[in-house]
């Protein structure tokens, strides 16, 4: 690791990956020195906001391995998010395959197994070509960056501050469901306002009759009853997040307990025992309270939650042995 890094920040590593469509076909990509990008005024991204990504991570393992964590999930997800956004999908293998020319080209920035950081892959895909009336774009650019990183929310691992927002992230049949750019700019403004009032993270309800429990802007949300049952919204409109999929099969089959996905009353928050946020990039934090307004949930402990968090970075350093398929090898 060439310095050490603490924190989720952006740090420019020496290689990134860049494929171009043009002419109705995906062009061979390959690796470059240069970290920026020049762009028309009109570009369509910058227009029309026609982008969408995603994120994962490598690891070193303790025996001296660089590897990914499900990355083939992420290929799928995004390839569902750039059919959402009328961007032509990505030719089979290309994905991993820029993943893995990042990391190889990158390994030194990858932090130490013991370090608790990771090398953090941002691959994103956007309209290149000048366009003024609404349409898409007819080229676009894949690109992938690395970046080191530390823990996602300050001060490290720590129980969360958060609020239910009045603000709505994601309305039904919308675009909730895909990671595009738009619905993080979305919620700037709000997170923003959480920050300056204190709080870690917002926690939005379902924007048709703001009753049931989505996700933050950043992150799903999982709760564990008193019996160690792991309870996780189910709705159309929050992103399918990699992490949380792959919590439900830890929690069953790697600690024994018992899963279930539905619809979660806000006001059910009362009744469950802990609360955590799960995503790439927090991992799962877990979270001390929510302020929903005149009351405030409290969750006082956080046993199971920290047990998840351990099991699942043990799965992806490879301290413990994955599922089959969990892990891609890169070095």
């Amino acid at each position: 690791m060439k310095e050490e890094v603490k924190g989720f920040a952006y740090h420019q590593t020496e290689k990134r990956y860049v494929a171009l469509y043009r002419n109705g076909i995906w062009e061979e990509g390959g690796l470059t020195d240069d970290p920026n990008i020049v762009l028309n005024e009109s570009a369509c991204v910058l227009q029309y906001a026609q982008t969408c990504f995603e994120g994962l991570k490598a690891y070193r393992t303790k025996d001296g391995h660089i590897v990914c964590f499900r990355p083939d999930l992420n290929a799928k997800r995004l390839h569902d998010s750039c059919v959402r956004m009328m961007i032509p999908p990505l030719p089979d293998g290309m994905f991993e395959q820029a993943i893995k020319e990042v990391v190889s080209a990158n390994r030194d920035w990858v932090p130490d197994h013991d370090s608790g950081g990771s090398l953090y892959l941002r691959p994103y895909v956007f309209g290149t070509n000048p366009v003024l009336g609404v349409k898409p774009a007819t080229e676009f650019q894949f690109r992938v960056f690395g970046t080191p990183v530390g823990s996602y929310f300050a001060g490290g691992v720590r129980p969360l501050r958060i609020r239910i927002t009045d603000f709505d992230r994601a309305a039904p049949h919308g675009t909730g469901h895909i990671k595009a750019g738009l619905n993080y700019a979305m919620s700037l403004y709000a997170i923003s306002d959480a920050h300056a009032n204190g709080y870690d993270e917002n926690l939005y309800l379902d924007a048709s009759t703001r009753t049931y429990i989505e996700e933050t802007g950043g992150a799903n949300v999982i709760f564990i009853t008193e019996d160690r049952k792991l309870v996780t919204p189910k709705s159309d409109s929050i992103l399918p997040s990699i992490t949380r999929r792959s919590l439900l099969y830890v929690s069953e089959h790697y600690l024994g307990m018992r899963t279930e996905e539905r619809r979660i009353r806000a006001e059910e928050m009362k009744d469950f025992a802990e609360c955590g946020l799960c995503g790439t990039a927090a991992v799962i934090s877990p979270v001390g309270s929510v302020d929903d307004h005149e009351k405030t949930y409290t969750f006082s402990s956080h046993q199971v939650i920290d047990r998840l968090r351990e099991t699942l970075l043990a799965i992806q350093s490879g301290d413990i042995a994955a599922p089959e398929g969990w892990i891609m090898k890169v070095l």
